[in-house]
This record gives structure tokens, sequence and C-alpha cells, in this order.
């Protein structure tokens, strides 16, 4: 617990800490991983640049829909390309999901209680849902792929010397 996030309300302010603490953790994780390991997909898991990717693409993609917006052309370029080896650095991956998680937070604060409520359409689809659901479900989303990213780390540095 580190107290409030200065501007984010009350309702809001577990999943600026989610955002927050994955990103302290992602950072700290991955000083002195090796370049060369970025792409390793070891025992069947998922790339540590794939989840790099993810993080920052599904926030996008989530607070995208809370502010009722449909995603473009070049998020759903993005999304195909998540996981896909690219020339990007660690730094450029990690400073791509830092903006991101900036980003979420300056929403978060945008975010009033009457705008918790308000529907939200999920995709081509429009799978109902609501500013709420979509913002803790960033949350909640984030630290699954901070742990599987955190695992998948460790694991390739040990497993892969």
């Amino acid at each position: 617990m580190r107290g409030p996030v200065e501007g984010v309300q009350p309702l809001l302010q577990p999943v600026a800490h989610a955002l927050l603490q994955a990103r302290e953790e992602v950072n700290e994780m991955l000083k002195d991983f090796p370049e060369s390991k970025l792409w390793v997909k070891s025992a069947d898991m998922a790339s540590v640049g794939f989840h790099l990717q993810h993080l920052r693409g599904v926030l996008d993609r989530l607070f995208t829909y809370a502010r009722n917006e449909s995603l473009t052309d070049a998020k759903l370029k993005e999304l195909k390309a998540e996981g896909v080896p690219s020339d990007a650095t660690i730094a450029d991956l990690l400073g791509e999901f830092n903006v991101q998680v900036d980003r979420s937070i300056e929403q978060l604060k945008q975010t009033t209680a009457d705008d918790l409520l308000l529907p939200r359409g999920i995709g081509r689809k429009q799978i109902p849902t609501n500013v709420l659901g979509l913002l803790f479900h960033a949350a909640e989303h984030t630290m699954r792929h901070t742990g599987q990213l955190l695992v998948t780390a460790r694991w390739v540095k040990l497993a892969n010397p």
C-alpha cells in the first residue's frame, strides 16, 4: 500500500496501484535481462517480448474502449503483431509500456465516479460492460501478464544460458 495516487478518485485507486506496481516490477526484473533472450519461447511459454508488447497493447485497447472509442486500424495491426519478433529492444518495449502506464494514469485522473457505470462495448461484437469493468479488467489483465513475464524472464535466464 503506497497511499492514494494524487488526482485519482477513490474507487479507481486499486487500478492505479496495480498499474504502478506492474510498471515497477517489470522494470526491475528486466534491468539486466539479456537482449538475446527477448523473443525466446521456452517451455512453450510466450516470450518476454510478447508480454511487453501485450502489456502496453491491452492497456491501450481497454482504455480506448473506456473512452467509448473504437480501435483504429493501427491498433488492430499492433494487436496482430504482438509476439512477432521485431527489431525493438528491451528499452524500446519498456519505454512504450511505461508511457502507456502514464497515459492510463492520466485517463484515470480524468474519470469521475459518475463515469464508472456508463455502458461500454468491447470489440466488433460490442460485448456489454461499463467503464469500471473495463478499467478493473485492465488492472487485472496487466497484473496477470506481469506475473507471467516475471516467471518467464526468470526461467529463460536460468534454462537458456
